[in-house]
């Protein structure tokens, strides 16, 4: 089976379950992926074939793509901030919305770089964390999460990107275990914050992949996180210091209103999308 072949076949065969244009991505992403050469490089090799390996691999990814297996899970890799990030089912597959948190961080930052301490709540697989400290190199880079899975995810990614954060398992919904944290100058999370009713309708690659943990709340309690960080900002958060978390964008304000009975003032910004997506805090 040549490049050409390879590519015709995987978009065929994805066409079945996903439109066009993204069956089309998907089979870019594998070749990529397979023969480790970028779109441009395949056309000029169309005519090479692969070796039996790659067409066994090609088949296995192929089939695991048409029982809505992420792709990011069935390549274990995932891309952030321009990082390449190891994925796996323990962790969220990071978002574009969760770029543009970090953006309005760096973009925001108010303090000298080497005197900055940050928190980020929920590491997952440690995109948020290493992204701020790759842009952000003198910054003090904290991270938690409830699983040592996880945890163990970030950590690699960590490794593999040459950054150092200090990541660290606890339960943040513990108010006993969140007391014990020095202060920060900022606090970051992308926590949980799709209600169990919200399910209904979500598309099968998420809900049978993605790791329900880091997605659901309770139905009667869909603010349990952002009640809990911003308890903690009011002891922990220093002078002049800020609080960032992605949102539920049916939730905005109902999250800015949490906050600001808090004590604190609340500000929403909507995504590219023009959804509200995020909230930053302050005194």
């Amino acid at each position: 089976m040549t490049i050409k072949d390879a590519t015709i076949y995987s978009t065929g065969q994805l066409s079945s379950i996903y439109e066009e244009g993204e069956a089309s991505t998907m089979s870019d992403w594998l070749m990529e992926h397979l023969t480790g050469s970028k779109k441009t490089d395949r056309i000029s090799q169309s005519k090479k074939e692969l070796s039996p390996e790659q067409e066994e691999l090609l088949v296995s990814y192929l089939d695991r793509l048409k029982e809505n297996e992420p792709i990011q899970y069935v390549l274990k890799e995932a891309w952030f901030c321009g990082l390449r990030f190891y994925v796996d089912k323990h962790v969220l597959i990071p978002r574009p919305e969760t770029e543009e948190l970090v953006e309005w961080i760096i973009t925001g930052c108010r303090f000298p770089i080497n005197e900055l301490n940050i928190l980020d709540i929920g590491s997952g697989s440690g995109c948020i964390p290493i992204a701020l400290k790759r842009r952000l190199g003198k910054a003090d880079v904290w991270s938690c999460d409830v699983s040592k899975d996880a945890l163990q995810v970030a950590e690699n990614n960590a490794k593999n990107l040459g950054v150092e954060v200090n990541f660290f398992q606890m339960d943040f919904l513990d108010p006993a275990q969140r007391e014990k944290l020095p202060a920060f100058d900022i606090i970051v999370s992308n926590p949980p914050y799709i209600t169990h009713g919200e399910r209904y309708g979500m598309p099968a690659n998420v809900l049978e992949y993605e790791p329900a943990k880091a997605l659901f709340v309770p139905d009667n309690d869909p603010l349990v996180f952002y009640k809990a960080i911003a308890d903690f900002g009011k002891g922990h958060l220093k002078p002049n210091g800020s609080i960032y978390a992605e949102i539920n964008e049916k939730l905005g304000d109902m999250t800015g209103e949490l906050f600001r009975q808090k004590g604190f003032k609340a500000e929403l910004k909507n995504d590219i999308s023009g959804k509200d997506r995020m909230i930053r805090a302050h005194v």
